[in-house]
C-alpha cells in the first residue's frame, strides 16, 4: 500500500471490484435488483426465436450447423441412434436375404452353398455386418459368388456407412475444435471505469489473453444498446450505437500479448456526451464489447464476447498496473486484472465541463455574459447604470463595436493601453487612430501612412466617411463623443485624461 501511494500520490484510493482480488478491505455493496441483460458476461446472447411456423424447415436445410450448433449431449444421442440404427437396419437386410434364400434353414448343410456363409440366425447376421463395415474379417463369415443380390447389398452397405462416417465424425470433431474453447482464454475486466486520461474523460476497459499463443489480427469493437424515441413516435428498445475505440486511429487493431486498456474518449461525437455522474444513477445501458481474431495454431477466426451496464461502470476509477519488469521478462500479475482504484475526477459531464469553460471565457457570447455573473467595474458604475449606458449608443455605433450588446467589461473604457487596444479591436483602423491613448508609438498612434505626430486630429477624421465624420464630431478637431451619452461621455473623457 505504502509503495501504491508513493507512485500514485496520496488522494488515490485502492479499490478491488473482483471477489478474487488482492484482498483490500471495502464495504459490502448493497444487493440491486438484477438487470436484465441482452449478452451475458461470459458473452452467451439473451435471445430466443419463437413462432417461426414454417421457417423451421429452414434448419432441415443446413443440417450440418444444425448437429454443431446443438448441445452435446444432443450431439451424442444423435450421433449413438444413428449408428445404432444404420447398423440394426443393414444386419435386418442380410437376415432377409438369407431368410428369402432359405439360407437359415440348410446353414449346416455342407453340400449347400448359402449366400452368406455360417449366417444362420439374426445375430450371425448382424456379426456379419460389423466384421464387414469394420473390415475386421474373423473369415469365418463371407459372401460366396451364388448371391449377386448379397454383392449388391455389400456395395450398398460400403458406400452409406462412408457418408454416414463422414458426417457425423466431422460434426463431432468440428464441435470439438470449434474456436468458441478458445475464447473461454480470453478475460475481460469485471467492470469498465470513467476517469481523465490525458486530460479527456474516457471510458475504460481491459483485455486480456491467458495463454502464449497470439490472436492474429485482433480487432476490438463496441456497441451501446440503448432505449430510444424517435421525433416521430418510434420507440426503439435495443437501438445500437457505435463507440469508437480507435478505429480512426487503428487502436481497434490489437497486440494482445499482454494486457491492454481500450479506451473510448467521451467527445461531442460519442454517445456519453451529455453522461454525467449523478445521470449514470438514472440512465440504462448496456455496453457490448466483441473481441475478434484469427487462432494462431488452428487459423480459425474466433469471437469472444461481454457486456456491461451501468451499474459496472466505475465512475472515477482507473485500473491497477499489472505488468512489471522483471530480469530479463515482462511480468503479469492477473490477480489484480480486475482491481481498480479511486482517482480524481469531476462529476460533470463533458458538456456541462464545456458550458463552464465557456462561460469562464473572457471572449464569451452576448447571451451566456448576461446569464446573471457579476463582474468588478473599475469605474464603479452598478449593473444597471450600465446596461443604460449599453442601450443608449447609436445604432451605428453598436454596428461599429461589433455587436448591440457587448459586455460590460468591453464597454468600459480601460486606462491602461493593453486594455483600450483589447476594447478597440473590432473598430475601423482609423477609428482606432482617433481614439487611440496619447503616449503610445508613432505608428500605433497615427496608423501606417506615416502621419506626424503635430498633425491635427480632424485631418485623419477628414479621410473618414460622411457617416463616420457624423459620429466623430463633423470632423471639427474634437473627439467621437459629441453625441455619446453623457455618462460614456464622462467615461470617455476620464480615459483621454
Amino acid at each position: 500500500m505504502s509503495a501504491l501511494r508513493k507512485k500514485f500520490g496520496d488522494d488515490y484510493q485502492v479499490v478491488t471490484t473482483s471477489s478474487s482480488g488482492s484482498g483490500f478491505n471495502q464495504p459490502a455493496p448493497e444487493k440491486k435488483k438484477k438487470r436484465q441483460r441482452f449478452v451475458d458476461k461470459n458473452g452467451r446472447c439473451n435471445v430466443q426465436h419463437g413462432n417461426l411456423g414454417g421457417e423451421t424447415s429452414r434448419y432441415l436445410s443446413d443440417l450440418f450447423t444444425t448437429l454443431v450448433d446443438l448441445k452435446w449431449r444432443w450431439n451424442l444421442f444423435i450421433f449413438i441412434l444413428t449408428y445404432t440404427v444404420a447398423w440394426l437396419f443393414m444386419a435386418s437386410m442380410w437376415w432377409v436375404i438369407a431368410y428369402i434364400r432359405g439360407d437359415l434353414n440348410r446353414a449346416h448343410d455342407d453340400k449347400y452353398t448359402p449366400c452368406v456363409a455360417n449366417v444362420y440366425n439374426f445375430p450371425s447376421a448382424f456379426l456379419f455386418f460389423i466384421e464387414t463395415e469394420a473390415t475386421i474379417g474373423y473369415g469365418y463369415r463371407y459372401i460366396t459368388d451364388k448371391c449377386p443380390e448379397g454383392i449388391i447389398l455389400f456395395l450398398f452397405q460400403s458406400i452409406l456407412g462412408s457418408i454416414v462416417d463422414a458426417f457425423l465424425i466431422g460434426c463431432m470433431f468440428i464441435k470439438m475444435s470449434q474456436p468458441k474453447k478458445r475464447a473461454e482464454t480470453l478475460m475481460f475486466s469485471e467492470h469498465a471505469v470513467i476517469s481523465m486520461r490525458d486530460g479527456k474523460l474516457t471510458l475504460m476497459f481491459r483485455v486480456g489473453n491467458l495463454r502464449n499463443s497470439h490472436m492474429v489480427s485482433a480487432q476490438i469493437r463496441c456497441k451501446l444498446l440503448k432505449s430510444r424515441q424517435t421525433p416521430e413516435g418510434e420507440f426503439l428498445p435495443l437501438d445500437q450505437l457505435e463507440l469508437d475505440v480507435g478505429f480512426s486511429t487503428g487502436a481497434d487493431q490489437l497486440f494482445l500479448v499482454s494486457p491492454l486498456t481500450i479506451c473510448h474518449v467521451i467527445d461531442t461525437k460519442s454517445p456519453f456526451y451529455e453522461l454525467s455522474q449523478r445521470s449514470m444513477q438514472t440512465e440504462q445501458f448496456e455496453i457490448v464489447v466483441i473481441l475478434e481474431g484469427i487462432v494462431e495454431t488452428t487459423g480459425m477466426t474466433c469471437q469472444a464476447r461481454t457486456s456491461y451496464t451501468e451499474d459496472e461502470v466505475l465512475w472515477g476509477h482507473r485500473f491497477f498496473p499489472v505488468i512489471s519488469l522483471e530480469e530479463g521478462f515482462f511480468k503479469v500479475d492477473y490477480s489484480q486484472f480486475h482491481a481498480t482504484f479511486e482517482v480524481p475526477t469531476p462529476p460533470y459531464s463533458v458538456k456541462e465541463q464545456e458550458e463552464a469553460l465557456l462561460i469562464s471565457s473572457p471572449l464569451m457570447a452576448p447571451s451566456l455574459c448576461n446569464s446573471g455573473e457579476k463582474n468588478s467595474s473599475l469605474d464603479g458604475l452598478e449593473t444597471l447604470e450600465d446596461m443604460e449606458t449599453t442601450t443608449k449608443l447609436p445604432s451605428k455605433l453598436q454596428k461599429i463595436t461589433g455587436r448591440d450588446g457587448l459586455p460590460r467589461k468591453l464597454l468600459r473604457m480601460s486606462s491602461t493601453a493593453s486594455e483600450m487596444t483589447y476594447s478597440l479591436g473590432d473598430l475601423p483602423m482609423k477609428l482606432q487612430r482617433i481614439s487611440s491613448v496619447p503616449g503610445v508609438s508613432e505608428d500605433k498612434q497615427l496608423g501606417a501612412k506615416g502621419s506626424k505626430i503635430g498633425e491635427p486630429i480632424s485631418q485623419s477624421v477628414a479621410d473618414l466617411p460622411p457617416k463616420l465624420q457624423k459620429l466623430a464630431g463633423g470632423g471639427t478637431g474634437g473627439r467621437m463623443d459629441g453625441h455619446l451619452p453623457p455618462k460614456l461621455r464622462k467615461m470617455n473623457s476620464d480615459r483621454f485624461t
